[in-house]
């Protein structure tokens, strides 16, 4: 599963990013996971990714992204401010789960 994250400068999801691979491990799961930056999202979105994840801080411009990403038909899903953090690995990926169904 591919999954790529939009954040301020695509910096921020780092831990996040570290964070999801370790939990999709543990669940048996196979992830590609990638942040960028809200200036490269409307381009990388192109390069078949399965879901594309919002972080909280750009969460204002979740429909403009949304676009790009309806162009792309790739999912896209608000990532909870609590699931935002080290240890918000299963949340994460459960909004993963449910958004893809």
């Amino acid at each position: 599963m591919k999954v790529l994250f939009v954040c301020s400068g695509g910096m921020s999801s780092a831990i996040i990013v570290n964070t999801l691979k370790k939990e999709a491990q543990k669940n048996g799961m196979e992830m590609e996971v990638l942040a960028v930056g809200t200036s490269e999202f409307p381009a990388e979105v192109q390069n078949g990714w399965d879901i594309a994840m919002v972080a909280p801080q750009v969460r204002h411009r979740f429909n403009l992204f949304k676009e790009s990403a309806d162009e792309a038909n790739v999912p896209i899903a608000q990532i909870p401010p609590t699931a935002y953090s080290p240890l918000g690995g299963p949340a994460l990926l459960k909004v993963i789960q449910e958004t893809i169904v």
